[in-house]
């Protein structure tokens, strides 16, 4: 046994337990908290266990599913940054950068490279897995938007426009999630905790 290489992994595992401590604005479905970012991630990856049949392409479950896992774990240096906040949004990849640079870099060679490789091709969004990644990480909030009738949206003032915004390229992972989120995700909630400011 190479305990070098296992105290690295320890490291990073005890790291990422700071995952737990990363507030999203996003509620739970009962709406009596916020969920943590390390809640965020497997509720991604057992919708990817589930929902794969509907991806625009064939992709790897598994690949697909430690994506999601790996994506937000930059999010232990770098903040969650909301989808809404553009002052934040201005700085996210610089400082989401670095964080990986760090993070990644505690783990042994191999797999640091392997995760990082995860998060980056998450980020680029150019593989049938990162696009369907993608596509759950916009859906999964519009779905407790709409179970806590709206109350994330409600609390920042959000409008229409700015969710159909931040969702022009949710369709890209899966036509089917897209249009089945929009007739029941978001469409029930404009007029009433999403102001309708479509033609404006």
């Amino acid at each position: 046994m190479d305990e070098k290489r296992l105290q690295k992994q320890f490291d990073f595992i005890r790291e990422i337990d700071k995952e737990k401590q990363i507030i999203r604005q996003t509620y739970i479905s009962d709406a009596s908290r916020k969920e943590d970012d390390a809640e965020h991630a497997w509720h991604l990856a057992m919708m990817a266990m589930l929902l794969g049949e509907y991806s625009n392409e064939e992709l790897s479950c598994e690949k697909t599913i430690c994506m999601c896992l790996v994506h937000d774990l930059v999010e232990v240096y770098a903040g969650d940054t909301y989808a809404y906040d553009e002052v934040g949004n201005a700085s996210k990849r610089e400082r989401e950068v670095a964080a990986a640079d760090k993070l990644f870099g505690m783990l042994p060679e191999d797999q640091a490279a392997y995760m990082r490789g995860l998060w980056d091709e998450f980020e680029e969004a150019k593989t049938p897995e990162a696009r369907f990644a993608h596509t759950l990480d916009k859906i999964q909030p519009l779905m407790l938007n709409h179970e806590t009738k709206g109350l994330a949206w409600k609390e920042h003032g959000i409008r229409a426009s700015q969710v159909y915004k931040r969702n022009e390229h949710t369709a890209d992972g899966s036509e089917a999630l897209w249009k089945y989120s929009d007739e029941h995700f978001i469409k029930p909630n404009i007029g009433g905790a999403l102001a309708d400011d479509r033609d404006l």
